[in-house]
C-alpha cells in the first residue's frame, strides 16, 4: 500500500482516453497507481447509458418487491449453474451468513454436454432463471450486461497499456465467452437482521468488479489493515475494484483489496447492482512479464490460505461458488465435494 494516508477513493474519468495523447497518458498513470496502491476507484466517463442504469435500478427494486413465492420460483437451488434468487443469510462469506437478498445472472448460454470426462466447471455454463412476474427484467439486464462487458474490456485494455503490455495482452483470456456475472443485491436494515454483516470481509476472485450504488452507503474498503474507508455513493459512477486473478496475473503489482458491506441503519435498505468480469472458464491465467521497473514493485499475490487461488479459471470460479452456496453444492456437486479437500462448505 502507499505510505500516503488514504481517506477517499480516487475518481478516474475513462473518457480521458479519447482526449489526446497527454490526457491519455495522464489517465493511464492514474489508473495504474490507483489499482496498485488502493485497488479501488470510482469510474466516471464510462459511456454506459444513464437511462439504462436508472431502468436497471428501477427493475431491480421491482424484483425485490415481488411476492416471496415469485422469487422462490427462481431460487438458486433450482439451478446447477448457480443462477437465481437467494434469501438473506443464504450466502456465506468465510463461513458466516451475509444479510442480503440477491439475484444472480450469468451469461445466457446453453448448457454444455456432460460426460464422465467433462471437467466439473463446465456445469457452470447454462441458462438463467427469469421471474415471470417481471418480464422487462430479462431484456434490460441482458442489454446492461452487453454494455458493461464492452466497457469493462475497454478498461482492461487500458490496464494492459498502463502496465506497458500489448494493448490486447488480456484479450485471449476472454475470447467470445467471457464469464459475465451480474448480482442484484438488496440489504435490509439492521432492525431486520440483528447483524451488521451485509457482506463479510473478502476479496473478489475475478478480474474486474463494477458496482452501481443507490444513495445509501455501506461499502467499505480496507485501505490498510484494520483501517476502513467508506466508498460512499457518487452519482454517475461505478465503484471499480481489482480481482484476485488480475492480482495473480501481475504477480501482485495490482492489488486485490479486502472490502466488506455493513448493513444499513434500522428502517433503511440499500440496493446495489454488481457486474463481475471474469475470464472464460476454460482459460489458464498466465503470469504476465512486466517491465523491470514495475516488476521490481510487485509484491506477489496475497492468496487467502483458507481459499487458495488457482490459475485455472473454471475450477477457481467453481470452488468459490461451492463455498458460498453450500445448499446448491450439496444438491448438484456431491461428487466434487467428496473428491476435493480444498472445499470446506
Amino acid at each position: 500500500m502507499s505510505t500516503t494516508v488514504t481517506t477517499a477513493l480516487p475518481l478516474l474519468d475513462l473518457s480521458r482516453l479519447e482526449h489526446g495523447p497527454a490526457e491519455r497518458a495522464a489517465f493511464l498513470t492514474e489508473l495504474r497507481l490507483a489499482a496498485r496502491d488502493i485497488g479501488f476507484f470510482y469510474l466516471t466517463g464510462h459511456g454506459v447509458d444513464e437511462q439504462l442504469l436508472a431502468r436497471v435500478q428501477q427493475l431491480s427494486r421491482g424484483f425485490f418487491a415481488l411476492p416471496d413465492a415469485q422469487k422462490q420460483a427462481v431460487a438458486m437451488i433450482n439451478s446447477p449453474h448457480f443462477r437465481g434468487y437467494n434469501r438473506a443469510a443464504s450466502e456465506l462469506t468465510r463461513g458466516q451468513p451475509d444479510w442480503r437478498e440477491q439475484f444472480d445472472i450469468g451469461a445466457e448460454r446453453a448448457p454444455l454436454a456432460q460426460t464422465d470426462e467433462t471437467p466439473a466447471w463446465t456445469r457452470l455454463q447454462g441458462p438463467n432463471q427469469w421471474p415471470q412476474g417481471l418480464p422487462d427484467l430479462k431484456p434490460a439486464l441482458l442489454r446492461w450486461q452487453a454494455e458493461m462487458t464492452d466497457m469493462s474490456l475497454r478498461l482492461l485494455r487500458a490496464f494492459a497499456e498502463a502496465l506497458s503490455l500489448r494493448t490486447d495482452a488480456f484479450d485471449t483470456l476472454y475470447g467470445d465467452k467471457p464469464n459475465e456475472h451480474i448480482k442484484l443485491i438488496r440489504y435490509p436494515g439492521r432492525n431486520q437482521t440483528g447483524s451488521d454483516q451485509g457482506v463479510g470481509a473478502h476479496k473478489d476472485s475475478g478480474f474486474l468488479s463494477f458496482l452501481l450504488q443507490d444513495r445509501q452507503k455501506g461499502l467499505q474498503v480496507a485501505v490498510e489493515e484494520d483501517r476502513w474507508v467508506d466508498a460512499a455513493p457518487v452519482a454517475g459512477t461505478f465503484v471499480v475494484n481489482i480481482g484476485e486473478l488480475l492480482e495473480l496475473a501481475t504477480n501482485g503489482y495490482l492489488c486485490a483489496t479486502v472490502h466488506r458491506v455493513v448493513s444499513p441503519p434500522a428502517g433503511e435498505d440499500r440496493l446495489s447492482i454488481a457486474f463481475f468480469l471474469g475470464a472464460r472458464l476454460d482459460a489458464v491465467v498466465p503470469l504476465f512479464e512486466l517491465p523491470a521497473a514495475l516488476a521490481d514493485q510487485a509484491r506477489g499475490p496475497a492468496s487467502d490460505p483458507r481459499n487458495p487461488l488457482l490459475h485455472d479459471v473454471g475450477w477457481n470460479y467453481l470452488k468459490g461458488r461451492l463455498r458460498s452456496h453450500p445448499d446448491v453444492a450439496e444438491r448438484y456437486y456431491p461428487d466434487i465435494l467428496r473428491a476435493s479437500s480444498e472445499i470446506n462448505v
